[in-house]
């Protein structure tokens, strides 16, 4: 088996943390690999040295921001993807640094299931495509007032948003900047997508639910300076006046590890700071 570590260069300890993790993968006739330009500095392979459809799981040391990043770089390599949290507000990445070895453990020994998590393709004025595993989110950027944003579904007109912009999430970017804005968590398992404005200047502008296979167009409406468009905090491109963008489920999938020990309910508790007790 091989499996692809890849340490945080902002995370202090993540190296020195790798270099362990490394030691204990091998000894488990693992065979660990890393980016070149990493690999010698955690005494493992490079990944230039495999074949990347022979790897098993790209290990990601970081936050969720870290596992994006990661998903979009190497979005190549068809691997699960199993998250060691070293920063602080971590829903994919789930398991804590002093649970690092039990989990890797139960990772080998398959106590475990990979759960394919909904990806949107978004399509420019360009026919430029990009994709997102957590939301798309149009903003005013440095655009100082509200701006005005059409939404049609499949066709059929919904509302013109007047906002800060608009932010269309998966059930995984649901606990990510959409719940920031007073969306609803939607379990990751759901076949659905949020969209929720932010900073809508009429109260009435709540969050909407809807199913995945529906077809999303936003135009830009206001006579305004440009304003940005970002896909999983990734990927930025600007949106001029009449610029139209089309958002659907994407064919591809965002496929994350997760361990039978850790509970998603328990996640969500513990990270949200929720104190509901059992009596």
């Amino acid at each position: 088996m091989i499996i692809a570590l890849f340490p945080n260069q902002r995370k202090v300890q993540s190296f020195e943390l790798a270099k362990d993790i490394a030691k204990f993968l091998k000894s488990k006739d693992i065979t660990v690999v890393a980016e070149d330009e990493k690999a010698s500095s955690i005494n493992v392979e490079k990944i230039s040295s495999v074949n990347k459809q022979d790897i098993k799981f790209l290990i990601s040391m970081g936050g969720d921001g870290t596992i994006l990043r990661l998903s979009h770089r190497y979005s190549d390599i068809d691997a699960a993807i199993v998250g060691i949290n070293l920063g602080h507000l971590g829903f994919m990445a789930d398991i804590p640094i002093p649970d690092i070895y039990p989990s890797l453990q139960d990772l080998l020994d398959g106590l475990y299931t990979i759960e394919n998590r909904t990806v949107l393709e978004v399509t420019d004025k360009n026919n430029e495509k990009f994709y997102a595993a957590n939301d798309v989110v149009i903003h005013r950027g440095a655009y100082r007032s509200l701006v005005e944003l059409s939404l049609h579904v499949d066709g059929k007109y919904l509302n013109t948003f007047t906002a800060d912009g608009l932010i269309i999430a998966t059930p995984n970017g649901s606990t990510a900047y959409s719940l920031a804005a007073g969306g609803p968590i939607l379990s990751p398992e759901l076949d659905a997508i949020v969209i929720t404005p932010i900073c809508a200047h009429t109260i009435s502008n709540r969050p909407f639910v809807l199913k995945s296979d529906h077809k999303i167009e936003i135009q830009y409406l206001s006579k305004n300076p440009s304003i940005e468009m970002h896909n999983d905090g990734v990927d930025t491109c600007t949106v001029e006046t009449g610029d139209s963008i089309t958002i659907t489920k994407s064919k591809q999938k965002f496929r994350l590890v997760s361990l039978n020990r850790h509970d998603y309910f328990n996640t969500l508790r513990t990270k949200l700071g929720w104190s509901g007790k059992l009596h």
